[in-house]
């Protein structure tokens, strides 16, 4: 399955896949951020660990996968945090990011490809939306923290 969609201008839309991975799915109180080594344009600041969703993978495939490379975990996922688009949320014109709940199986996360460190962040308070996160993931930030609310 071909995960790309047509953009405003006809083009091919590059769908990205991102993990939003929590301590816990059932009380979720820290958020594992990963800071970006490159391109220069974002190296030092956070996102959601993944990528680009590869020709014939479903984008929870891609993302299972983008987490193994990245992080060397294994991931369950849970709920995607919807975004406002159907391919998810707009990174820029050409590419939109749908991230999931996600909690680790197995392994412990390493920044092995495109991060020089993790941190796992309190979603209470402040401390979570106080990192310099790359600019179309701050959106997402606060998202996930209106979702993670809603669960008892």
């Amino acid at each position: 399955m071909q995960m790309q969609t047509q953009d405003s201008t006809g083009g091919a839309m590059v769908q990205v896949v991102g993990g939003a991975i929590v301590d816990s799915m059932e009380r979720p109180t820290r958020l594992l951020a990963a800071r970006r080594s490159a391109p220069p344009a974002f190296a030092g600041m956070w996102e959601f660990p993944g990528g680009k969703v590869e020709p014939g993978e479903s984008a929870e495939q891609g993302l299972r996968r983008e987490l193994l490379e990245e992080l060397g975990v294994t991931v369950a996922l849970g709920a995607e945090v919807a975004g406002p688009l159907a391919e998810g949320w707009p990174l820029n014109d050409r590419a939109a990011m749908r991230v999931w709940l996600a909690q680790v199986t197995d392994g412990v996360p390493a920044p092995l490809e495109d991060h020089d460190e993790l941190r796992w962040v309190s979603l209470d308070g402040d401390g979570v939306e106080q990192l310099p996160w790359i600019p179309a993931d701050f959106p997402i930030v606060a998202a996930l923290r209106a979702h993670l609310l809603r669960i008892p």
